[in-house]
């Protein structure tokens, strides 16, 4: 770890596509939550397992319950509080190959508006009067080909919500019986791929810097830092958004505790 006030290296030697939109005060940030835990306990990471989890966590839900109402969200918002105009759904579509849970993963096509070239789950927009649950099965068939019918839809993290655009996004779980065949939308993904949990657990994957910026969301500390969480991939850079809901999966399946709490997220 850099020493304090000092910006670390990013994953020294690594070359990935995307350019971050970062601000130019970054800190050196914690160690991976579950870097204590022995290799032993970072493997072996079984659809079985993820589940045991999840429900122990209480991520296991019947149906998905979508607040929209500020004064629910109005502790975590990074602008004042309005109502949720904008809602969306990501899919964590899971599956087991060698005894090792994989997630999948796009990369988005660079011809988009948004987060061009970004490393993120299958998803988008949610249609009038639709569930999340049905906004994250449907954008992952139009996106990777992936049918409903294959996806067992077992649970979903809280939302993650931004006030200033008026907008959340929920990150819905589910898990599939086998690695998919996956044909891809050029108009909105540019790849598609999977990444075993054990490998985003591993000893140097992981990464956490402190930002710093003017508008810094509600999580930040007392001198305006907040936490952005990055991992090494193959060839790319995972972070965002997407990372955050990664590595709150992944404390929860390792059973360390996520540094920011359960609870609805900006």
């Amino acid at each position: 770890m850099a020493p304090d006030g000092v910006r670390p290296a990013r994953f020294e030697g690594h070359r990935y596509p995307q350019t971050l939109p970062e601000p130019d005060d970054i800190r050196a940030g914690r160690p991976a939550p579950w870097s204590h835990l022995p290799l032993t306990a970072r493997t072996n990471i079984t659809l079985e397992l993820v589940a045991a989890r999840l429900k122990d966590a209480t991520y296991l839900n019947e149906t998905v319950i979508v607040p929209g109402d500020p004064s629910v969200m109005d502790q975590v918002g990074d602008a004042d509080p309005q109502e949720i105009t904008r809602r969306s759904a990501v899919l964590l579509a899971l599956f087991e190959e060698g005894g090792e849970t994989h997630i999948i993963l796009t990369r988005r096509s660079t011809s988009l508006r948004e987060h061009r070239g970004e490393i993120a789950f299958p998803g988008g927009r949610s249609d009038e009067g639709e569930t999340p649950i049905e906004t994250a099965l449907r954008e992952t068939q139009e996106e990777v080909g992936i049918a409903p019918s294959a996806i067992t839809t077992i649970g979903s993290f809280s939302p993650i919500v931004t006030f200033a655009f008026q907008s959340s996004i929920f990150p819905v779980v589910g898990f599939l019986q086998e690695r998919p065949v996956m044909v891809t939308d050029p108009a909105e993904v540019e790849l598609a791929f999977s990444v075993a949990l054990a490998d985003l657990l591993a000893d140097g994957a992981f990464l956490e810097e402190r930002w710093h910026r003017s508008d810094s969301p509600f999580h930040s500390d007392a001198e305006g830092y907040f936490p952005i969480y990055l991992f090494q991939l193959p060839h790319d850079l995972l972070w965002g958004a997407t990372a955050r809901v990664v590595t709150e999966l992944l404390c929860i399946v390792t059973g360390v505790e996520w540094p920011e709490g359960k609870g609805v997220r900006s």
